[in-house]
């Protein structure tokens, strides 16, 4: 099939794109590059350096012909969703408002749109399924709320499918540091440099911490199913930053203490996402525990086998 992915150089986007390719579909990509990183990119993808807020779209759709959407291209930084909420709606509103037009106009089949558990806010419970109150305490979770709703609106309306996936913290390799799960890539380089490490509040906040390959997957399962429906991609666990700093800091051998700073205005207390509606309803369920998850990430980003002997906790000869 023809699938076009935006923002698919980010380090969510290119794994998508790595499992699409798998399954020998044409992959094209939109992403400006402002975040996502060219040689994240299989170079068997064609890709379209532009922004989704431009005109320029139109063409790329008009002569690419997708059938598939991942939409994934947003600005995923709630720190600056809040300093600079215009930028915010603009680049996660109107621009996928454009990419939905350019949907209309070119005959696309189904939208799998990036959400995230930042619309749920400040949980009434734990695990979080899809019934929960929507309350978003970021211009972050607005904006892509709004989106959500835009969608489920508009699909309908031009008989175009569509499924929302709500994503917990995502990290692994390729990942910047400003995403939800932004705080494993962070650690991971401070460790590596030996720079200090900031922890915002008392640590004791926790997080679902998801491996993005198992993200990838999810995304690759609704591709023929879970039409008009939204599911939550979490672990159904959850992990406090801590917790997070002490495994890392093991794997890394890294000899500091961390820094504790002032909670940050925005940033949710606890979080875990309930993914058993995903688990019955697709072929899906998350492959790596927070460790290896980790482990991996930490191979991926340094690259070798000594390193990998150091995080097994194998001496090489």
């Amino acid at each position: 099939m023809r699938v076009l992915v935006t923002g698919g150089c980010g380090f969510i986007g290119s794994s998508i794109v790595d499992e699409l390719l798998k399954k020998g579909h044409d992959v094209t990509v939109i992403d400006n590059l402002s975040s996502g990183r060219r040689e994240n990119l299989d170079p068997r993808a064609h890709l379209f350096v532009a922004d989704i807020r431009s005109s320029e779209i139109d063409e790329i759709f008009k002569r690419t012909r997708p059938q598939i959407l991942y939409h994934q291209a947003a600005q995923v930084d709630v720190q600056r969703s809040i300093s600079q909420p215009e930028f915010d709606a603009d680049v996660n509103i109107i621009g996928t408002l454009r990419v939905l037009n350019c949907c209309k106009n070119y005959a696309v089949r189904k939208i799998i749109f990036a959400s995230s558990a930042a619309v749920y806010g400040q949980p009434q419970h734990l695990g979080i399924n899809e019934l929960h109150t929507i309350e978003p305490i970021s211009f972050y979770g607005i904006s892509k709320y709004t989106v959500e709703r835009y969608i489920e609106n508009f699909c309908p309306m031009h008989q175009i499918e569509y499924t929302i996936l709500r994503y917990a913290n995502v990290y692994g390799e390729r990942q910047g540091s400003k995403g939800e799960g932004g705080v494993v890539s962070v650690f991971l380089k401070n460790m590596l440099t030996c720079k200090d490490i900031n922890v915002y509040g008392d640590g004791e906040q926790t997080r679902d911490f998801i491996y993005v390959r198992d993200v990838a997957k999810a995304n690759i399962a609704v591709l023929h199913g879970g039409n008009g429906q939204v599911f939550n991609i979490g672990t159904n666990s959850s992990a406090s930053i801590n917790k997070l700093y002490k495994f890392m800091k093991s794997y890394t051998n890294y000899q500091k203490e961390p820094i504790y700073c002032p909670k940050r205005q925005g940033d949710i207390e606890h979080s875990y996402l309930d993914n058993s509606k995903a688990l019955n309803l697709l072929d899906w369920q998350p492959e790596f525990t927070l460790e290896e998850g980790l482990k991996e990430t930490i191979i991926n980003y340094v690259g070798g086998s000594q390193y990998y002997a150091c995080c097994t906790g194998d001496e090489e000869e």
